[in-house]
């Protein structure tokens, strides 16, 4: 396990080195260097310093230049305008460090130098209601965050914070009792997810319509939310069949999505329960919320309302129960203080962006978020139909979540089908699954998280542009090749002079580990998503113009076989950072 320096770490330890030397006030000095279209890398550093040291830019440019050595690393470097320096690194260390690279497990990416525990809230679908197209991406945003962040070395604890309590309860709970077999099982060998739910639904609607139709029943069921509250046994066993049959129906909707949901991470509204009281207490008791009308509130100068008064947040209410704001803040409280956090990660809809930066901040005014805790949401913007309105179905209902993920699979089996050779069916419908849901997993975390993203699914599986599929296709022809290879092993031979587009595919290969230290760092994996889709075009640009198995010498042979390889290792890590299968034959 050895983390490998990157081309452009080290070409700007050599530019720091150099810079320290010829202006030594200038020691630790950054040389900015970035990726330019006119050499492998240009560095901007020195017109800041220059400007500060009151010295002519281009002649310390020059100085600079004068005491770097070139050609094992770099093999040219320039001044170009003002004082930028213009830097070519050599072909032979473009593939020494690639071949180091390729010897590691990693590739060569080093754990971050400051990992710490971050607890990350996302998938949190609502007991006894229908996942819609509105939770696909909380789960699949959250799960690639903990993905990416785990391979960086963070300790990463996933929480789901279930909707499963409140006062919709009441009503299922006396129905439940009063129909004591709605929630009975056809058979005991195991039930589907379309069942679990086709029975919660069935109970919803009929809980539902009693309540509205039916004043005794309806004072039944708010009796029974008092019973629910004060955790009297029989109301507790029935909710919990209510929890239970959901998370049937829940699991079923994750293992579609291909998503490891453990049953310790699911902790609900209801696991705060027992710290309500202590937490408005605390509140209280520090002044950082106050009684305003019977409820419990923390007041913002910077938050106000439509009439221009200040917005609070409402802790407890005026009948003494409590609001969303005591579970979070609840929640807050046990994972900096149970589960050690250092960074606390919500994957939650944009449009509750108000009500965070009101929870996050009363939380600081109580000292449960300090300098060494911070808390973040990542915030995502909403799904929209192909007219750019928020998506629906034609009568106008919230999308299902599994109608979708299942028409993906669908739509994915016929393109797989049109170009499969030599798969039997088992086959396909396994690939057609893989090629389904990395679309949909793709198109959502191609897109920023706070934008909006349109769902198109022609487009979701199409074979070209930026989708999973073209990804897909890029690595089952690499690994095509590697098969077709016969006795010629991948091999890096560093003395071979490289082609542009080989030189464009290694240095791109080569910035896979700082890529991923910026999107952890930013909690951005549209940048993995983005850097996927970039190598996958090199890739294909080499392929086009340089002759992998037919290359001129044995050694090219190898040496592009070498660049195929890592390629593909690359595309099956980041994908999988995704949460995207790679098939080896498609």
């Amino acid at each position: 396990m050895a983390s490998v320096p990157s081309l452009a770490s080290s070409v700007n330890q050599r530019v720091a080195d150099a810079l320290a030397s010829a202006l030594p006030e200038a020691g630790g000095a950054d040389p900015l260097l970035r990726r330019s279209d006119r050499a492998d890398f240009q560095a901007n550093g020195i017109l800041a310093l220059a400007k500060k040291a009151k010295a002519n830019p281009r002649e310390l440019a020059t100085t600079v230049v004068g005491s770097i050595p070139t050609g094992d690393l770099i093999k040219d470097i320039e001044v170009s305008g003002p004082g930028f320096l213009n830097i070519t690194v050599s072909d032979r260390a473009i593939i020494e460090t690639l071949a180091a690279r390729a010897g590691d497990d990693r590739l060569g990416v080093p754990y971050a130098a400051n990992a710490g525990t971050t607890v990350i809230d996302y998938a949190q679908p609502n007991v006894a209601k229908e996942m819609h197209v509105g939770h696909l991406r909380s789960a699949v945003i959250g799960a690639a965050m903990v993905e990416i962040l785990e391979f960086t070395g963070e300790k990463v604890v996933r929480r789901h914070h279930i909707g499963d309590w409140g006062t919709q309860f009441g009503m299922l709970i006396q129905y439940l009792l009063e129909h004591p077999h709605e929630l009975d099982h056809k058979s005991d060998a195991g039930v589907s997810g379309e069942e679990a739910m086709s029975n919660l639904n069935r109970l919803y609607k009929a809980s539902r319509a009693l309540f509205d139709s039916d004043e005794e029943f309806k004072t039944r069921a708010r009796a029974r939310v008092v019973d629910l509250q004060a955790g009297d046994g029989q109301t507790l066993a029935m909710w919990q069949r209510f929890v239970d049959e959901s998370k049937i129906y829940f699991y079923s909707v994750f293992d579609k999505l291909d998503m490891d949901i453990q049953d310790a991470d699911v902790v609900g509204e209801s696991g705060y329960n027992d710290m309500l009281v202590e937490t408005c207490k605390l509140l209280e008791d520090s002044g950082v919320a106050v009684r305003s009308n019977g409820a419990l509130c923390v007041f913002f100068d910077e938050y106000k309302g439509p009439d221009g008064n200040p917005t609070p947040l409402i802790v407890q209410k005026s009948d003494g129960g409590f609001g969303y704001a005591a579970t979070d803040l609840s929640a807050i409280r046990d994972r900096v203080g149970n589960l050690k956090a250092d960074t606390l990660i919500y994957v939650v809809d944009a449009r509750q962006s108000l009500h965070f930066k009101m929870v996050f901040e009363t939380a600081r005014r109580a000292g449960w978020l300090n300098d060494g805790v911070k808390a973040v949401q990542l915030a995502f913007g909403t799904v929209l139909g192909k007219d750019g309105k928020p998506f629906k179905t034609r009568e106008g209902e919230t999308v299902r979540l599994v109608d979708l993920l299942d028409e993906a699979v669908e739509r994915a089996a016929s393109v797989v089908r049109e170009k499969a050779q030599d798969l039997t069916e088992a086959e396909i419908a396994e690939r057609a699954a893989q090629v389904g849901i990395g679309a949909v997993k793709y198109a959502d975390l191609s897109t920023s998280a706070a934008r909006d993203y349109k769902f198109d699914l022609d487009q979701m599986v199409s074979l070209t542009g930026d989708t999973s599929v073209y990804l897909q296709y890029a690595y089952a022809r690499i690994q095509s090749i590697l098969r077709k290879a016969g006795d010629a092993r991948p091999a890096a031979h560093p003395e071979l002079a490289l082609t542009p587009s080989e030189r464009a595919l290694g240095l791109h290969l080569d910035h896979f580990g700082e890529l991923l230290a910026e999107a952890a760092a930013e909690y951005a994996p549209h940048k993995v998503a983005a850097y996927l889709y970039q190598l996958a075009s090199l890739y294909t640009t080499f392929y086009a113009e340089c002759p992998v198995l037919k290359a001129d010498t044995p050694e090219q042979v190898e040496n592009r076989l070498f660049l195929c390889d890592l390629t593909a290792r690359t595309l099956t890590k980041g994908m999988s950072l995704l949460g995207i299968r790679t098939p080896e034959r498609l």
